[in-house]
């Protein structure tokens, strides 16, 4: 039987999402759409939850191979809880985002999924890491990702800006999202944002039909 075998190597990874994460004076945001794709071309879900909670304050959004990130973020979670059990403390969100990272590098030729990591903790308060798909770990105060995110990186450059109130960034993740979801067909369905801040973690769905406009098509 003649085998085919898909190299991400030599062909791009169809991430069919947009996903997003972004610091705030004491916390974070982070968000994506909820569309789900296969190989880019056919929708198969229009509501997929692409934030997955890997401890109490600390969530990722994934882009790429849902079968793939979701393999990796139930390892990480059960990582991360018997670190927190060994420390007796929650653990730090670096902590997570680099065993993220080990589970990606390791793998990588296996995977095709990347991760936003962001979350808040005791010693650096909020903070947010891209996990790219071969496993390399970068600590930015805003990021995007996904097939979506080509068509909202001039939008995000010259809105987002350092120490933004929550309504401000929630406005900012929202306003981004929703452009992105407007351009690329694979990006859709509704907006799910989650708050994380030294107070806890607050769930926000906006559904498609209120999302902000931007032009009259």
């Amino acid at each position: 039987m003649e085998k085919h075998f898909t190299d991400s190597r030599v062909k791009g990874v169809s991430t069919g999402t947009t996903i997003l994460a972004a610091v705030f004076d004491g916390g974070v945001v982070i968000g994506s759409d909820s569309r789900a794709s296969i190989g880019g071309d056919y929708v198969s879900s229009k509501a997929i939850n692409k934030l997955i909670q890997v401890h109490d304050r600390i969530f990722c959004c994934i882009a790429g191979s849902l079968a793939d990130a979701q393999a990796v973020t139930k390892t990480a979670k059960f990582q991360l809880s018997f670190h927190s059990i060994q420390m007796e403390n929650p653990p730090l969100v670096i902590a997570a985002a680099s065993v993220l990272k080990e589970l990606c590098y390791n793998n990588k030729d296996e995977l095709q999924a990347g991760f936003i990591t962001a979350g808040w903790d005791k010693k650096k308060g909020p903070q947010v890491y891209v996990v790219s798909l071969g496993g390399m770990l970068i600590s930015q105060p805003v990021t995007i990702a996904g097939s979506g995110s080509t068509y909202i990186y001039g939008y995000v450059d010259a809105k987002y800006k350092v120490n933004m109130t929550r309504e401000e960034c929630l406005q900012f993740a929202t306003n981004a999202l929703a452009l992105a979801m407007g351009r690329d067909n694979v990006s859709g369905g509704v907006v799910n944002l989650v708050v994380i801040t030294e107070a806890g973690v607050e769930h926000i769905v906006i559904p498609g039909d209120k999302l902000p406009t931007f032009s009259d098509e």
